[in-house]
């Protein structure tokens, strides 16, 4: 199980270039890629991103790439953008009747007039690019898995919480049906004898709502079905590869029970226990939206 927070840098220098790359993700429900290079290594953006999205599956990332030339490098004219410009400045002493001359700084400052010769990226480049990504990955990786297991440990923990009020739920839910007669029968017993008249009660009667509310109020399918989502919780926890989107899940159905409970019992125990539950839910939740 991993995190989808991370940090990873990764660097390859050559005899007239430094590549390094910067990665940074936080959770998300899907990839997403955001990448920041020069625009030299604009052509390159979807391999990088198929490099990226080969290693990981989720989460938002982050990709700043620099490329540094440790030598003189060649820059080309880009002519049609120059001449175009200059053939409008025409125009428009033409038309306006306005004198001067054509100065060759402020043709410089065109942005995109002057642009990095396009065979700069060359393929030793794009190898030590490819190879910096993979550095960062790997860093990246290795912090996303120890914060992985950082989080393995405290979900553990609080699925263990849960664990521990099952049996406090089903301890109090098999004495209800006797509590339920006893209730049943003291409540009949005070509104008949309100008028001074003793009835006697019918057993068979009695014994008919009882087992009426105790079948309204029976949570035993859902704790059967609590444990069962825990232990596949347990098992998520462990099995390799992506967890985050079946813990989700998980944590939905654990959610269902908590409240079914609840609406089907009246003891303050079981409520008491029900809404403790509902909040380790709640906590965890909040962990496993860093899951990968």
């Amino acid at each position: 199980m991993k995190s989808m927070t991370g940090y990873g840098k990764g660097t390859i220098t050559g005899e007239d270039f430094s590549v390094s790359v910067d990665l940074k993700t936080v959770n998300n429900r899907f990839l997403d890629i955001h990448l920041r290079a020069g625009s030299e290594l604009a052509a390159l953006e979807p391999a990088i991103k198929k490099q990226i999205s080969s290693r990981l599956s989720r989460g938002r990332v982050d990709v700043t790439i620099s490329l540094e030339r440790t030598a003189q490098l060649a820059y080309e004219l880009n002519r049609p953008l120059i001449a175009g410009y200059i053939d409008a400045l025409k125009q428009l002493q033409q038309d306006f009747n306005i004198g001067g001359e054509l100065d060759i700084n402020l043709l410089a400052r065109i942005p995109g007039a002057l642009q990095p010769a396009r065979n700069g990226i060359d393929e030793r480049v794009i190898a030590a690019l490819h190879g910096a990504l993979n550095q960062a990955l790997d860093e990246l990786e290795r912090m996303r898995e120890q914060e992985g297991d950082a989080l393995r440990v405290e979900l553990r923990d609080r699925v263990q919480k849960i664990e521990a009020l099952v049996p406090t739920i089903e301890a109090s839910a098999e004495g209800l049906a006797d509590a339920y007669r006893q209730r049943l029968q003291k409540r009949i017993g005070e509104l008949l004898n309100r008028g001074g008249q003793v009835v006697e009660i019918d057993p068979a009667r009695l014994a008919q709502e009882v087992a009426y509310l105790a079948d309204r109020s029976d949570v035993s399918e859902e704790m059967v079905r609590l444990r069962s989502h825990l232990a596949q919780f347990q098992e998520a926890l462990d099995a390799p590869g992506e967890a985050g989107k079946m813990l989700d899940f998980l944590l939905q159905e654990l959610n269902r029970e908590a409240n079914t409970t609840l609406s089907k019992s009246t003891d303050l125990t079981i409520k008491e226990a029900g809404l403790a539950i509902k909040a380790e839910v709640e906590k965890l939740r909040e962990q496993v939206q860093n899951v990968e």
